[in-house]
């Protein structure tokens, strides 16, 4: 079953509908912290919320539907909107990847439960899917964009490794594999590889 929240764009909820969407979410990001990802159920979140558990299956699908959330909205928050910095693209591209890291680091519970939230096959959570990689996707179009030339497309093959190594050093952390900060630093020397050729 699909969630309201999603059926319904966010405009369209009313007020009383909106409080307690954001009331969730809210209480959804306190019981991840506290408890962690594995032992956070939407009944725990609704308690914390003050709200039925069927009130809050009316907005959350599933847990992996609340960390999908929860993870974009953490990503596309107004101060998570650093512009890029440098020079060259090579240096920008190394800012993005750096403080888009930072950011999926300030959220340690978050980053933990997003990996195999994402892999869900939830249709709430495709949708966010979606969303987080075209947010990825336009980072990276912002970072390449010459100064000179905004309006110039960035080239899709460019873009395309990109995505798939930001995307697998992303699963690679998700798995324990790596920390976020080593993965910093290895997708800044995997950007100056892919536009660099060296």
């Amino acid at each position: 079953m699909s969630s309201q929240v999603f059926e319904t764009p966010r405009q369209g909820l009313n007020p009383r509908q909106a409080e307690t969407v954001e009331k969730l979410l809210a209480a959804g990001l306190e019981e991840l912290r506290a408890v962690g990802h594995e032992a956070l159920t939407v009944r725990t979140v609704a308690t914390r919320a003050g709200v039925s558990p069927a009130t809050a299956y009316t907005y959350l699908a599933s847990k992996n539907h609340l960390f999908a959330e929860l993870f974009w909205r953490h990503l596309a928050a107004p101060e998570a909107r650093i512009a890029p910095q440098g020079a060259s693209a090579v240096e920008r591209l190394q800012s993005t990847v750096r403080a888009l890291t930072s950011r999926i680091v300030e959220e340690p519970e978050l980053a933990a439960a997003v990996t195999p939230a994402l892999l869900s096959t939830d249709p709430d959570v495709a949708r966010l899917r979606l969303r987080i990689g075209g947010e990825f996707l336009a980072r990276f179009e912002a970072a390449l964009a010459e100064p000179d030339q905004p309006d110039r497309p960035a080239d899709p093959a460019v873009l395309e490794v990109l995505v798939l190594t930001w995307s697998g050093a992303l699963l690679q952390a998700g798995m324990g594999l790596l920390t976020y900060d080593q993965i910093a630093e290895r997708l800044a020397s995997a950007v100056d590889v892919i536009l660099r050729g060296n």
